[in-house]
């Protein structure tokens, strides 16, 4: 099965660059060699931003390198764009790591290129951004039906895309916690209880050690920490198309 890397080497060698040396001298401004040898070792995934930029300098549609679909020319370029709507897909952007108890400081100043993969669209929010969290520790490793472990990837709908939706008991979301005016922020991922007065975000883990959120309808928690929903998980994978 031909990958969108494989796609890549075809058209970076069809517009005559041996190597990704060779293309990364030609292009020093707007090609990193070690990012480009990634991207054809199928070690870091191929955004779409990546991709639009490649299918510049080399000729090609970036449709065409993600997905290979419409016909190529003698080249080895597309001749026909694809978009992403057309064949039911959408990025989905790798936010980060979900993990209970662990406040991460936030660098305002964070220059990289955001990781963005490929996932079907979602049938009852098909326009809402779609996230993805990876998971570590072992808070909800008792989940019922099916348990969320360390390296599980969870994907996820951006809730201010869905905000109309009121949370209910039992949806499973992703939770921000901030502290220190928003320079610190853990995001962990736990069950929801609704009740008149106040939301428990729960646990649903065998290590006592987790302990249950409690937000008042003030949505402010004690002592400067501000807690909010930032997604709705709408699936739990183990592994992820290598896009």
């Amino acid at each position: 099965m031909e990958l969108p890397k494989d796609r890549l080497k075809q058209v970076r060698a069809a517009a005559g660059y041996e190597s990704p040396t060779d293309a990364a001298n030609a292009f020093p401004r707007e090609i990193n060699k070690n990012t480009l040898i990634s991207h054809e070792n199928g070690n870091r995934p191929i955004s779409r931003k990546a991709a639009e930029r490649y299918g510049e300098l080399f000729g090609a549609k970036a449709g065409w390198i993600l997905f290979g679909d419409g016909p190529g020319e003698d080249t080895g370029a597309a001749l026909s764009d694809v978009t992403l709507s057309r064949v039911g897909m959408t990025v989905g952007r790798v936010a980060g790591v979900v993990e209970a108890g662990a406040f991460r400081e936030v660098d305002e100043f964070d220059q990289s290129e955001p990781i963005e993969i490929m996932l079907p669209r979602d049938e009852k929010f098909p326009n809402a951004r779609q996230l993805v969290f990876d998971c570590a520790g072992d808070s909800m490793n008792d989940l019922r039906p099916r348990p969320i472990f360390p390296g599980d990837r969870l994907v996820c709908l951006a809730y201010e895309d869905i905000g109309h939706i009121e949370l209910r008991s039992g949806m499973v979301v992703i939770v921000q916690r901030s502290r220190d005016g928003g320079h610190f922020r853990e995001w962990s991922v736990k069950q929801i209880e609704v009740f008149p007065d106040r939301a428990e975000f729960h646990p649903r883990s065998t290590n006592p050690k987790h302990k249950p959120i409690i937000v008042e309808r003030d949505d402010e928690a004690d002592e400067g920490v501000t807690v909010e929903v930032i997604a709705l998980v709408r699936r739990v994978m183990n592994d992820l198309p290598g896009f």
